[in-house]
């Protein structure tokens, strides 16, 4: 049994037990988060695709951690006009593990 679930704008295929790095969203470590946002969901062979969310499912995680991703750097350059910037951004994610598929 798997579901296709949506958030922070990105679609993910998550079974229960995955653990998956995600956009951060506002949960405490070790509080519960449901998805209600589910798009598709795969029972032993029977498929379900919402139009466009599958009514009444949802998908519960726990949250595992917070944390920052990999820096990365932006460098904004115009030649022959001595004009150069560089700035750093790390991109907060959370890490959630999927509890149940309730649908």
């Amino acid at each position: 049994m798997y579901a296709i679930i949506e958030t922070g704008g990105k679609q993910y295929r998550v079974t229960e037990g995955d653990v998956l790095t995600i956009e951060k969203i506002e949960a405490a470590e070790g509080q519960t988060f449901e998805f209600d946002r589910v798009l598709t969901v795969v029972k032993e062979g029977e498929v379900v695709i919402g139009k466009p969310l599958v009514a009444n499912a949802k998908v519960t995680a726990e949250v595992v951690a917070h944390g920052k991703g990999k820096k990365i750097l932006v460098f904004k350059y115009k030649a022959k006009a001595n004009y150069r910037r560089r700035q750093g951004h790390r991109q907060p994610f959370t890490k959630v593990r999927i509890e149940k598929i309730h649908a």
